[in-house]
C-alpha cells in the first residue's frame, strides 16, 4: 500500500508520512505529559515533553509503521517511584498514548464527516483519512499486552506485588523478543498475525465512527 502510493501519488505519500508523524508524536508526547503531571520529571528533563517529532521517532518503529502498517515511537522514560501513585500512575502513563490516539481519530472522523461533502476527494480529505487510520492502528497495536507496548504497562502494574517479581521480570525480559519475532514473521513470512488480533476491534471503530 505505502510503496504503491509513493509511485502512484507522491504527494499523497507525503501526507501519509505526515499523518504517521503526527500520530506517533502526539502518542509519545501524551506519555511524557501524563508522567510529568503525575510528578515525575524524567521525560521533561530528557526533552520528551515536546511536540517536536524528532524527539519521539524510533527509526525502526517508524519504518515498520510506514512499510508494514504498524509501529511505535521511542519509549518515553519515566520513574514510577516518582509518580504520585506508583501503581495507578504507571497505568495512567501507559494508556495516555492510546487515549490520545483515540481523541485524534475521533477528531479526524468528525472533520471528515464535516468536510467531505464540501471538498470531496481533495488532499485535505486524504490527509484526514490517513490521520484517522494511523491513529486507529497505533492505538490498537499499542494496546496489545506485550512489552514494551503500552498494554503491557497495565499487566506490569497488576504484577506489582513482590510474589509476582519473577513472573514480572520474565514478562519484561522476553516480551520484546516475542514482539520482535511476531513482527518479523508478519513482515517476512506474510503471516497475518496482527490482522487476526486487530481486525475485529478495527472494524468496531470503523462502524462506530461510520467510516466504511
Amino acid at each position: 500500500m505505502f510503496l504503491s502510493t509513493l509511485y502512484s501519488d507522491p504527494f499523497a505519500f507525503i501526507l501519509m508520512v505526515i499523518a504517521i508523524l503526527v500520530a506517533l508524536t502526539v502518542h509519545e508526547f501524551s506519555h511524557a505529559l501524563a508522567a510529568t503531571l503525575l510528578g515525575d520529571q524524567t521525560a521533561k528533563r530528557m526533552g520528551r515533553l515536546t511536540l517536536n517529532p524528532f524527539a519521539h521517532i524510533d527509526i525502526f518503529g517508524f519504518l515498520a509503521l510506514v512499510f508494514v502498517g504498524f509501529g511505535w515511537g521511542k519509549p518515553v522514560p519515566y520513574n514510577p517511584y516518582n509518580l504520585k501513585n506508583r501503581r495507578w500512575g504507571s497505568i495512567i502513563v501507559g494508556i495516555a498514548g492510546p487515549i490520545s490516539n483515540f481523541i485524534f481519530l475521533a477528531l479526524s472522523a468528525l472533520l471528515l464527516h464535516l468536510t467531505a461533502p464540501i471538498f470531496g476527494g481533495k488532499y485535505l480529505i486524504v490527509f484526514l483519512a490517513y490521520l484517522f487510520q494511523f491513529n486507529v492502528i497505533l492505538m490498537l497495536f499499542n494496546l496489545i499486552p506485550i512489552p514494551p507496548l503500552d498494554g503491557s504497562k497495565v499487566v506490569i502494574a497488576l504484577l506489582d506485588q513482590p510474589k509476582y517479581l519473577s513472573v514480572r521480570n520474565q514478562y519484561e525480559t522476553y516480551g520484546p523478543w516475542a514482539l520482535m519475532i511476531l513482527i518479523l514473521a508478519e513482515a517476512l513470512l506474510g503471516l497475518n498475525i496482527f490482522g487476526y488480533i486487530l481486525n475485529t476491534p478495527y472494524s468496531w471503530i470503523i462502524d462506530l465512527f461510520r467510516m466504511n
